[in-house]
């Protein structure tokens, strides 16, 4: 006679728990007592239990798979977000599908729309809009990184990108510089517009005259910053320090820097790269880690989808300076 094979109940039972703490401990949860994860443990090599995802996927009705949207993919930031979110799905036999909205808002509905329809357990969105009121009914749980949800109580892992900018220039500052240059995207996501806020915060708050022609907002997927950091130093009163608000704007600045032999200039980027910290002079950096982001972000997914229900919260990444260089040459003419 076949042997029936082992249920969720059958371990729970066997272990002396209910089935929710069972499952917390199949699935990876660390908040479970190391006396209880013990006795679940044992009790599924004694039953020899293999959980169903087929059967869990019917009985919820939903895929065994998570979503992550971000703006793209091939953004060191965003890639490194994704590695850790998916670091976390694999060790609780998880599937991730990773969707691009190339920061367009419209493709970020289509691409939602999509995975929805692929019936996904949760969904982790850096979002392009500004409007989320038609994700109120969303079949799954959502956590938002990097920008908080409008118009919608949801979950979100961000940081302060305002006083984080702010902290980059006052940094700068306390090295001597007052013409510091801002190379950002252009103000179409909550992020550009608050790190532009960051900057202007910490000029005025100085009180230093604002210079619009320092300030220059660019695409730069199309190598604008670049084009950007050359025109600045060509200004009759070019800046004596660059606070560059994201790493695609780093990356397409430095190189123009070292091209133009201007490396004497203060550099800080908002977010660290590969390589930031071989360069001459290494790159000064406001951490923002994406790997704290993404274990953040996917802490709390895999919370709701066990069953927790926590109250709606925006958790705020840690932010700090690290001095490597670059961010602490002081202006010219200055000690």
């Amino acid at each position: 006679m076949k042997q029936q094979r082992a249920r969720l109940r059958d371990v729970a039972e066997a272990a002396g728990t209910s089935t929710k703490t069972a499952s917390r401990v199949i699935n990876g949860d660390d908040r479970v007592s190391a006396e209880t994860r013990a006795r679940v443990e044992k009790a599924v090599i004694d039953l020899g239990y293999r959980p169903d995802p087929l059967a869990r996927s019917l009985r919820r009705g939903l895929d065994e798979t998570i979503g992550v949207v971000v703006d793209e993919v091939g953004d060191p930031f965003f890639a490194s977000v994704i590695g850790e979110i998916e670091r976390m799905a694999i060790d609780r036999d998880v599937s991730v599908i990773i969707a691009s909205t190339r920061r367009r808002e419209e493709r970020e509905r289509i691409v939602l729309d999509g995975l929805y329809q692929r019936r996904v357990a949760g969904l982790i969105i850096a979002s392009i809009s500004d409007n989320h009121a038609y994700l109120r009914n969303s079949s799954c749980p959502l956590v938002f990184i990097d920008r908080a949800a409008e118009d919608l109580a949801a979950d979100a892992v961000v940081v302060d990108d305002r006083g984080g900018a702010r902290m980059a220039v006052e940094h700068l500052m306390r090295h001597g510089h007052r013409r510091i240059a801002y190379i950002g995207d252009r103000l179409s996501t909550a992020t550009a517009r608050h790190r532009l806020l960051g900057y202007r915060d910490a000029i005025e708050g100085a009180g230093i005259v604002p210079d619009e022609s320092l300030v220059a907002q660019v695409e730069p997927a199309k190598g604008d910053a670049g084009v950007a950091a050359e025109a600045l130093l060509r200004l009759p009163e070019p800046p004596t320090a660059i606070f560059s608000a994201n790493t695609r704007c780093s990356l397409g600045t430095l190189p123009t820097l070292h091209r133009l032999r201007r490396t004497d200039i203060g550099f800080i980027s908002f977010g660290d790269f590969a390589m930031a910290d071989t360069l001459t002079p290494a790159i000064t950096i406001v951490d923002h880690s994406p790997e704290a982001i993404g274990r953040l972000a996917a802490e709390r997914l895999f919370s709701r989808l066990a069953g927790e229900e926590p109250p709606v919260e925006t958790i705020l990444a840690p932010l700090r300076i690290v001095a490597r260089g670059s961010g602490e040459l002081a202006a010219v003419g200055k000690p």
